[in-house]
């Protein structure tokens, strides 16, 4: 589990950044699979969750998941749901509930205002980040009173620039929404690279937060023990687990 160094200086908040290590899952899912969604026993999904649980001090039955679509729709949650919402991002301001987002090269971010006492929790890949689901969860927290010079950021493990190859269309895309969108790609042997977290980051720069951390660890790479969609699609397995990230007020 890997901590932030700003938000671990706030005693009332309880989070971490889960890895695939210290779990019960087996074969392609070993070991700390969170996906309710894989095709893992869901028993072995359920050991996991409860696990994790017993790490963050939250009650299971208070671990709020969504139904995770790449969109830029948030959820206030004020009491438990009895479904997942459908959505990518989660704000709480309820003492022991668990907010909890499910990645495998995307980026969980966690805002939090220690002024107002909300949390948020939001899944980002690119398309989210696109969409702007940073800004969509910003905006939510300032209808609930939050300064944007109060809150922090941090933005979690996820795949690198190194690693995130894409396509000439996934660039123009990108420059015609912004022609300074250029810097968040590298050019490395007729290949094209793409930096999630630094186009992220940019987001929460331009919004004004001050206080952001990136947590740089590349989940493709097989040494950091993070759960990969697309080193699992280079390995041609028929599925991949989920890796974990959880935050809650105490």
């Amino acid at each position: 589990m890997i901590k932030s160094k700003l938000i671990s200086k706030y005693q009332s908040i309880s989070h971490g950044f889960f890895n695939k290590t210290g779990g019960f899952s087996k074969g392609i899912y070993k070991s700390l699979n969170c996906g309710t969604g894989s095709r893992d026993k869901k028993q072995n999904i359920n050991k996991n969750l409860k696990k994790v649980c017993k790490k963050i001090s939250c009650s299971k039955n208070k671990l709020v998941l969504l139904n995770q679509i790449h969109s830029n729709k948030v959820f206030s949650i004020n009491k438990i749901p009895k479904k997942k919402p459908i959505g990518d991002a989660l704000i709480t301001s309820k003492n022991q509930f668990a907010l909890g987002i499910l990645t495998a090269d995307c980026a969980p971010i966690f805002l939090f205002d220690p002024k107002m006492k909300i949390i948020a929790a939001i899944h980002a890949g690119w398309k989210g980040a696109y969409k702007k689901i940073v800004y969509k969860t910003i905006d939510d927290l300032k209808k609930k009173g939050s300064n944007i010079r109060d809150l922090i950021a941090v933005i979690g493990p996820c795949i690198s620039k190194y690693k995130y190859e894409v396509k000439k269309d996934f660039l123009k895309k990108f420059t015609k929404q912004n022609k300074k969108n250029i810097r968040f790609f590298t050019f490395k042997e007729k290949k094209i690279f793409f930096s999630l977290n630094e186009y992220i980051k940019n987001q929460l720069k331009n919004i004004g937060i001050i206080n952001i951390e990136i947590i740089n660890k590349d989940t493709y790479l097989k040494k950091n023990n993070f759960f990969s969609h697309r080193r699992a699609l280079r390995n041609k397995y028929n599925d991949y687990g989920r890796n974990i990230s959880v935050i809650m007020i105490k």
